[in-house]
């Protein structure tokens, strides 16, 4: 049986065009007439996604439409298990091409709709949009040479009906438009970014604050190998470590804040380190002034007297006559 298929492929080989390269893979394409998916190299040639993942994402891209791709609905249908199932979807999920939202129908039913895209990066372009048909100019008129009898015009002529054209612009004003320009909902890379946030100043940059920062900044790699920074680097965030250290910031929470969980994939500690800086600055610790409880208003109660006339008990600052005494002891005065 592989003497056959041997003696094909050896015969497809001489057929190939142009010499054959010596090493690595040499392809022979036949070309699909059915039952084929195209599949893109972005996906085919991840750089991060695993096997696994490329695989699933190329087998639900086969699938036809409204086919079940929950993790047991896959399981039950590959060799690999539910774990390694759902680790690739996760995987790409976190890149795009899988999402899954929960959606409640019209009955009231809570399902979970699953959206595979093939080609997640063409979401954030803006899409090419139809220019609107354009109205023909209307052809000028040539003059009719002069000659001496002209005919009169056809009474049909002037009760033409208008052009197609026209007609089928006026039925449609108020319909809605087809090709409406696509607004993307996530900026494209071209647009303008804002402006970076300065780095952190400290209000003195002294010897020993400078000498801090870029020994702090120098000894990074030590902690963390990804964190190899040049001497330009270190020069540039010095200033802004000093201002960490200027509020009384530990070394080693400093050390902590910029190297946890760092990206997979670091290509630029420089910068991570710049935006954890200038982001995540704490505030200048309070004084003694400022962590002293604030002071209770004085609440001023107003004794009791006893009334020198009645000897009723009432609220006055000095002793003397109730309220009611006092009236009547100057209606009493009036009288006389």
């Amino acid at each position: 049986m592989d003497t056959p298929q041997n003696t094909a492929l050896m015969r497809a080989l001489t057929e190939l065009p142009g010499p054959l390269p010596a090493r690595g893979v040499i392809h022979i394409a036949i070309r699909h007439t059915d039952r084929f998916t195209v599949v893109g190299n972005h996906l085919a040639q991840h750089p991060t996604l695993s096997t696994t993942a490329v695989g699933l994402a190329v087998r639900i891209q086969s699938l036809p439409q409204g086919t079940e791709i929950g993790i047991k609905a896959l399981a039950a249908r590959l060799p690999e298990g539910e774990k390694l199932v759902a680790a690739a979807l996760r995987e790409l999920e976190a890149h795009g091409y899988l999402q899954r939202a929960r959606t409640r129908l019209p009955n009231g039913r809570i399902v979970t709709r699953t959206v595979f895209c093939n080609q997640p990066a063409a979401l954030l372009r803006p899409r090419a949009v139809a220019p609107l048909p354009q109205r023909r100019p209307a052809a000028p008129q040539i003059p009719a040479p002069q000659t001496p009898e002209p005919e009169p015009p056809a009474p049909e002529a002037a009760a033409a009906p208008a052009p197609p054209d026209v007609q089928h612009d006026h039925e449609d004003e108020h319909a809605p438009q087809a090709n409406t320009p696509f607004v993307p909902l996530v900026p494209p890379p071209t647009a303008s970014k804002p402006p970076r946030p300065p780095l952190p100043q400290p209000r003195e940059l002294t010897p020993e604050l400078d000498r801090a920062a870029t020994a702090l900044l120098s000894d990074l790699r030590r902690h963390a190998p990804q964190f190899v920074l040049s001497e330009n680097d270190v020069r540039q965030l010095a200033p802004a470590v000093a201002a960490w250290l200027e509020r009384d910031a530990h070394p080693d929470t400093i050390r902590h804040t910029l190297t946890t969980d760092p990206p997979q994939l670091l290509r630029h500690p420089a910068k991570l380190l710049r935006h954890r800086l200038t982001v995540l600055l704490p505030p200048p610790l309070p004084g003694p002034d400022e962590l002293a409880a604030p002071a209770r208003p004085r609440v001023v109660v107003t004794p009791f007297q006893t009334c020198d006339g009645c000897e009723r008990a009432f609220r006055a600052p000095t002793p003397g006559r109730c309220r009611d005494c006092r009236t009547e002891h100057g209606t009493a005065q009036a009288a006389a």
